[in-house]
């Protein structure tokens, strides 16, 4: 790391980091010099000091070279980051020249030529804008400022680009200020009332918090002698070619603590690929082998996505003798003791439908990218899921770590395949239902984030424009169903319009269209408070469930902003039906979680069997496939490093707005030019693909 610059801070704390530098001096009077201290005191070895001598020359000489040479660290690490990132940018351009996400990619298309309608209008306002600036033109509007002092006509100005200038500055005066003051009010206003959901939700927590509020189960019903019956349980894990994770996922569902003959582990198994598909059948024949109540199923037909697979595994005949199923997506491994923590809160409690388990994640230190989502999973859970299930026993089911009454899944049309949040769509159906939800906190399920921009791009689309397709299918369900008028709007207004629908329209329109706007109409100037102090209040809010992500808090608001474009896109092709509205793609795993979170399991005793146990059992051949699939891991892994990708619609967006910042610095506008530089530099970190595991 290079040496900083020693700068002096006016509240008088010396921040100057590093060893001390010892300079041997010739003049006899000062031997040693200790160079690094505040005030640079001098230190003498055996002769004494004169307090009241001053420094020599030669003295001040090596201070100002060490200062020199700090100086010229610094600027040596910052030229090295200038130089490399041309060479980063040449990769991605000669790697991926032909896999941006362009207009041609049937995905998106129309929202990239508006930017690039913009972008193209940005730059021709600043040409015009420069051009003014060189011969003296850009003067304020004399007419705004003092009503009655008259300003000369176009035609009394001789010279057409003059007269094209102050054409243009009435024409944006005039017309364009007040289309663009309109919309920026609107935005605001949705901005105000988002920000004041997000405090009541904070304070609905810290209440919680305050009064130590959550679900709890009286006694304990599995101590010796209390003649707890344990019901039937049906646990289903669904995959579609999850070759990374499909090991780790199956050995957590089988080291359940729980009777072997109370509980049923469905494969839901949607692989296409052949290869994939023996290995999990070898993996479930293994299990079976040692005594777990393990079963395989392969679709035919794999309509429906998700849905359709827990749809086709329900209609089976034997899931008539069970009470309960849970759900575990493939890479999500529990604790053994999950369904002794999860169970009993249906017990003397027939209303009950679901309870859901928190998420937690084993490699959200894994990169930035995987931070920034941890703030933002945080948040969710401990604040929007907590509160919800305390004040209206509601919420939208997360689609795993959850147990269901499967009476309640029958009650409320059981799995449908109209949508891609077949989550959200069946917790929405069940509560008009009658039936409520609990969420535990404390209850802690093991999962891995996307660690690539791309997986966590095509999983934030499928979040975004899955709820509003779903709220055109049951708005209708919704107005006419036998609830409260309380209940139907906070369906309505809170839980779809203000937390699905507002927040990436209000987040795109304000701060990648209006405010880049507004520098090439200053007359409609945002005010800063909206710019600055509010997004960063509401950030802050956010980051309180994680504590040690506040560091990144001015990461995590550029990031936001950036992902806007991709949540506002995914809004409208769920909410007009568009045709990325009904698409899904598998979230791409690593498998990183598998060391991490099996290895504790394997001193605990669970139902006969340990992991460790199981592993000893296997043959040599077994042990030789294990390894195998292992290497072919990090072989995927390694392979998949290597696949860049350009997003163009984040790249003009990134020219867009350092565009504008270059506007700004003409009005001398210093917030707004720093937030346009640091959202436009965003912006194009993100284009390149140069955030997450693929940084080269």
């Amino acid at each position: 790391m290079a040496p900083g610059l020693g700068l002096a801070y006016p509240w008088g704390r010396d921040v100057r980091r590093g060893t001390p530098v010892v300079v041997t001096m010739e003049n006899p009077n000062y031997s040693v010099v200790e160079v690094g201290r505040p005030e640079a005191e001098a230190l003498q070895v055996g002769v004494p000091m004169d307090k009241g001598r001053g420094r020599s020359a030669k003295q001040i000489t090596w201070v100002l070279l060490l200062r020199a040479h700090r100086a010229a660290g610094c600027l040596a690490s910052i030229a090295a980051v200038a130089w490399a990132l041309p060479t980063a940018v040449a990769k991605r351009f000669r790697r991926t020249a032909v896999a941006g996400d362009g207009p041609g990619s049937g995905q998106g298309w129309l929202l990239y030529r508006f930017i690039k309608g913009l972008l193209a209008l940005s730059l021709l306002a600043l040409a015009m804008e420069l051009a003014a600036y060189s011969k003296g033109w850009h003067l304020p509007r004399l007419d705004l400022l003092v009503p009655d002092l008259p300003v000369p006509e176009v035609v009394e100005i001789q010279g057409w680009a003059h007269s094209a200038y102050l054409f243009w500055m009435s024409f944006r005066a005039d017309y364009i200020r007040r289309l663009i003051e309109f919309l920026s009010k609107a935005c605001i206003l949705l901005f105000v009332v988002q920000s004041m959901d997000r405090l009541v939700l904070c304070l609905g927590c810290f209440w919680i918090k305050l009064k130590k509020i959550k679900p709890r189960i009286e006694g304990d019903p599995f101590r010796e002698g209390s003649g707890y019956l344990h019901p039937m349980v049906l646990v289903q894990i669904p995959m579609c070619n999850e070759k990374e994770v499909y090991q780790q996922s199956i050995s957590a569902a089988c080291l359940l603590d729980w009777p072997r003959d109370k509980f049923l582990i469905q494969v839901l198994d949607d692989s296409s690929d052949e290869s994939i598909q023996m290995l999990i059948k070898e993996e479930v024949s293994k299990w079976s082998q040692h005594g777990v109540n393990i079963i395989y199923r392969h679709r035919v037909l794999r309509t429906g996505y998700k849905a359709g697979n827990l749809k086709s595994a329900m209609s089976c005949d034997y899931v008539k003798n069970y009470e309960f199923v849970t759900i575990f997506d493939a890479d999500f491994q529990p604790s053994p003791d999950f369904l002794k923590k999860t169970i009993p809160h249906f017990e003397g409690n027939p209303e009950l439908g679901l309870v859901q388990a928190r998420w937690s994640f084993v490699n959200k230190d894994e990169n930035l990218l995987t931070r920034l989502q941890n703030i933002n999973l945080c948040f969710h859970f401990e604040v929007e899921q907590q509160v919800n299930g305390v004040f209206l026993n509601f919420f939208g089911f997360n689609g795993t770590a959850g147990v269901w009454r499967i009476q309640a899944l029958e009650d409320s049309g059981g799995w449908l395949e109209r949508t891609t949040v077949e989550d959200m769509d069946i917790a929405v159906r069940a509560h008009l239902n009658g039936w409520k939800f609990i969420f535990l906190n404390d209850v802690k399920v093991l999962c891995e984030l996307p660690e690539s921009y791309e997986a966590y791009r095509k999983q934030q689309h499928r979040w975004h424009s899955g709820p509003m397709h779903l709220f055109r299918l049951c708005l209708r369900d919704i107005i006419t169903a036998k609830i409260t008028s309380w209940k139907k709007a906070n369906l309505i207004l809170l839980f779809f319009l203000l937390r699905k629908l507002v927040l990436p329209f209000y987040s795109f329109t304000l701060f990648c269209v209006i405010l880049p706007l507004t520098m090439f109409v200053p007359e409609a100037e945002l005010p800063v408070w909206v710019i600055c102090y509010v997004p960063v209040c509401m950030s802050f809010l956010n980051i309180l469930p994680s504590p040690r992500s506040f560091p990144f808090i001015v990461p995590y608001l550029l990031f936001e902003n950036t992902m806007s474009v991709t949540k506002f896109n995914a809004m409208v092709s769920g909410l007009f039906k568009l045709g990325s509205s009904y698409e899904w793609i598998v979230t791409k795993k690593s498998g990183r979680s598998s060391e991490l979170d099996l290895s504790p399991l394997a001193d605990k005793d669970t139902n006969g069997v340990t992991l460790a146990q199981f592993q000893k059992q296997l043959p040599e051949s077994g042990l030789i496939d294990i390894n195998m699939r292992k290497e072919q891991q990090e072989k995927v892994l390694h392979e998949g490093k290597k696949a860049n990708k350009i997003y163009k619609k984040e790249l003009g967006l990134s020219l867009l707005l350092l565009t504008a910042a270059t506007r700004s610095l003409l009005s001398a506008q210093g917030i707004h030019f720093y937030f346009l530089l640091f959202q436009g530099v965003s912006f194009l970190l993100v284009g390149l693909d140069l955030i997450g595991e693929q940084i080269i």
